[in-house]
């Protein structure tokens, strides 16, 4: 792992330290957030982005948002302040679960403390900064473990497919999708990995190259559209992506252009895995239909590294996400172990 993508330094004064990947690879750049609209539109403008990562900058997000309480606040103000912090996060970005899991822990937590017999607000933020703490450090523990669970995926010798940028860059650890491949590194196995560039904002070709090249994996960057032909060719032996949110019958969310590869993967036969944390399943969804899909702006399409390359007055479509059919899916590697093959009861056995 290069460094931290989200760290929080200090105590419940502290300030929160991004990695910005808007500039990356050109500039490596770390903003210091110290007030929760920093950290609402560093969510909002991808300087932040990854499910995970979102969801560990959202929980200290509101140990920012609790700062701007003075010396003589009450607790019944700090609570307000609390929901009002969360409500405000909660908006940023519609599709990574991980996001409102994140905010819930932390309200689920404060309620805790509400109902003690002498409950005050210096507690209260302290232990908000604790929960934070908690989902950064598990995080961190979750990516080993789902590298170790899936790194048996990728053979000597292989030709592996990624999409977007699940890695370092993604998490508080060393990525779910990327992990895969740095544990499969760590016992001595060579194989190239295949970056797709993902359009229209570039995360393979700008992020996910740029870690794999720095942990010395071979890393080659193809265009979106040259995945299928590649597969053809037999290049490829298997696809590994990450995933923003998993329904209940394990239809999963991941960066437009997933699903296109998806399709594309069960044409060729090549296996399809993706690689996301417990935390992105949503059980109160029962089948991708139902996830919310972000559509962003018009700009990302029609520009291109800041030169016009549509002409004006052209309608854009430009979500930000897809999702891939169970069925397509020939496991899904979390922390826990592999859903081979997953569907509704595979999932809930798992998950309990």
């Amino acid at each position: 792992m290069i460094t931290r993508a989200v760290q929080w330094i200090g105590d419940t004064d502290g300030y929160l330290e991004l990695i910005d990947q808007r500039k990356l690879p050109a500039e490596f750049v770390k903003l210091r957030c110290t007030k929760i609209d920093q950290v609402y539109e560093a969510i909002k403008t991808l300087a932040v982005r990854g499910a995970p990562a979102i969801g560990v900058a959202a929980a200290y997000g509101v140990v920012l948002g609790m700062q701007k309480l003075k010396g003589e606040a009450d607790l019944a103000e700090a609570i307000n302040c609390l929901e009002e912090s969360c409500e405000r996060l909660a908006s940023s970005r519609p599709t990574a679960v991980n996001l409102f899991w994140a905010l819930d822990r932390v309200k689920r937590k404060s309620e805790k403390i509400a109902t003690q017999p002498q409950p005050d607000v210096k507690l209260l933020r302290e232990t908000i900064l604790a929960e934070a703490n908690a989902i950064f450090r598990e995080d961190v523990e979750m990516c080993i473990a789902i590298g170790r669970n899936g790194e048996k995926f990728i053979r000597e010798g292989s030709g592996i497919l990624t999409h977007c940028n699940a890695g370092a860059l993604a998490t508080a650890g060393q990525g779910t999708a990327l992990s895969l491949m740095f544990e499969a590194q760590k016992k001595g196995k060579k194989f190239k990995v295949y970056a797709d560039e993902t359009r229209p904002l570039l995360q393979g070709a700008r992020l996910t190259a740029w870690e794999l090249k720095e942990a010395g994996i071979e890393v080659v960057v193809i265009c979106d559209n040259a995945a299928g032909w590649l597969m053809k060719q037999g290049k490829v032996d298997a696809v590994i992506t990450g995933a923003d949110r998993i329904a209940a019958n394990g239809d999963a969310a991941n960066k437009i252009g997933t699903y296109g590869l998806s399709v594309l993967a069960a044409r060729h036969d090549v296996p399809f895995y993706i690689a996301a944390p417990s935390s992105t399943f949503d059980l109160s969804i029962k089948s991708g239909a139902e996830i919310p899909i972000e559509e962003r702006a018009a700009e990302e399409v029609i520009n291109f590294s800041g030169v016009r390359s549509a002409p004006d007055g052209v309608g854009v479509y430009n979500p930000a996400f897809d999702v891939t059919e169970a069925t397509d899916i020939a496991a899904i590697i979390t922390e826990r172990g592999v859903i081979d093959r997953p569907n509704a009861q595979k999932i809930e056995e798992h998950l309990s």
